[in-house]
């Protein structure tokens, strides 16, 4: 793994202490990235609602912008309904590049999901494939980061996912990741230069059940999971290999093993 991350560090880099405003700043990821792009000598402004920056509304975006080299975009839809979803993308990222034009915006840096670009119906990816549609033909230099799952929705997955005590989730492949390790990433898009579409995982492969199995397992949590290959992920069926990166994805070295003595679950 070694050997992917110092691969990583050789991606061709800019100047430091250029002005790179993050979208979505204070949140899971983008407060990471904020961090890392700093420790770099980087100028990262995170910009969120409560920042006074809107994405969806406007507010503050100029003002944000004024003097930024890069944009990265790691907001989220605070609704996982279909509509919600596609509306909240489609109108932040349209916001957000009509802001990005009037400031001279050079690179567009945007998080997204490994398997929008393969055959599924899953609602939260058409809202995703919509932001990266709108992305493609702005006219803008851009690096679109197809992240696979992160471990820290490994709990939320068995909880909608849950009947009584049994969890029933399908054996579709997927190679979550860390989120310190996502932002890593994001953190280099943004510091380098423009790399069109990359994606990156987690270095184990395993099935959705068995990697929530294994969380609930050293969590000492007392639900079964079962592997049912009818059951949803997310409201939609996925085949095997949907949430899986393509051969030439970085991976990244943490793993679920190491992660979890980490990251206990959130309180209840």
């Amino acid at each position: 793994m070694d050997e992917v991350l110092e691969r990583g560090h050789e991606t061709e880099t800019r100047d430091t202490d250029m002005k790179i405003v993050i979208i979505g700043g204070t949140g899971l990821i983008g407060s990471k990235v904020v961090a890392q792009l700093r420790e770099q000598g980087q100028d990262a402004v995170a910009a969120a609602p409560n920042t006074g920056v809107d994405s969806i509304t406007g507010e503050g975006l100029a003002e944000a912008l004024e003097g930024a080299a890069v944009v990265v975009d790691v907001a989220n839809s605070p609704s996982f309904e279909p509509a919600a979803v596609l509306d909240f993308f489609t109108t932040s990222t349209t916001n957000l590049l009509e802001a990005e034009r009037a400031a001279g915006v050079e690179h567009h840096v945007a998080l997204t999901i490994v398997g929008t670009n393969r055959p599924q119906d899953i609602p939260y990816f058409a809202g995703k494939v919509a932001q990266e549609k709108l992305i493609r033909e702005a006219g803008v230099s851009f690096t679109l980061v197809h992240a696979t799952q992160f471990f820290e929705f490994l709990g939320s997955i068995a909880d909608i996912s849950t009947e009584g005590t049994t969890v029933r989730l399908p054996g579709a492949l997927m190679q979550p990741m860390a989120a310190e390790d996502v932002a890593t990433a994001v953190a280099r898009a943004a510091a380098g230069s423009p790399r069109g579409d990359i994606e990156i995982a987690g270095p184990e492969q395993l099935g959705l059940d068995e990697f929530v199995r294994r969380t609930l397992a050293f969590r000492e949590d007392a639900r079964t999971v079962e592997r049912d290959d009818t059951a949803t992920y997310y409201g939609a069926h996925v085949a095997e290999r949907t949430l899986v990166p393509v051969e030439g994805a970085e991976i990244f070295p943490t793993t679920l093993q190491e992660w979890l003595p980490l990251n206990p679950p959130p309180a209840r």
